[in-house]
């Protein structure tokens, strides 16, 4: 499977995502779901502030990629919802989402400002694409000769 991260000279240069990724080969895509800042019984962390669910948001994302197989290495997609958009609440939005991708490989990504999210405490939903290098299993590296 090969990635490529793609920034066409000719548009905006943004340090943040990269505007296009490619994936060809053979890989496993896997689609999260947007998570939220929500604990194991389902109740809002961090009511009122950016940082504290964007860190839990994070979290949960990465539990997800690791249920799947999967890193966020293997990231090529973000899609975010924010609530009160605001330089600073972006500012701490980068700052989490920064710890947990590669500089030199950002995904693609929308960040989308929204009245409301599905709890009236919510500020921050993430969803994420990611693309798994398959492995060819011996049985069927031998069956192609």
């Amino acid at each position: 499977m090969r990635k490529q991260y793609l920034n066409p000279r000719e548009i905006f240069q943004s340090p943040f995502f990269t505007h296009t990724v490619a994936v060809s080969g053979t890989a496993k895509i896997v689609y999260v779901s947007g998570q939220v800042s929500y604990d194991r019984d389902g109740f809002v962390i961090g009511k009122d502030d950016m940082r504290a669910q964007a860190e839990q948001v994070f979290k949960c994302l990465t539990h997800n990629l690791k249920a799947a197989g999967a890193t966020w290495s293997d990231v090529v997609k973000l899609t975010s919802y924010m609530v009160k958009m605001n330089a600073d609440a972006l500012n701490l939005y980068r700052e989490v989402r920064s710890r947990y991708l590669d500089a030199r490989r950002m995904p693609a990504s929308t960040l989308i400002g929204v009245k409301r999210l599905v709890h009236e405490d919510l500020l921050l939903e993430v969803e994420a694409i990611a693309a798994v290098e398959v492995k060819e299993s011996p049985k069927k590296a031998k069956k192609k000769r």
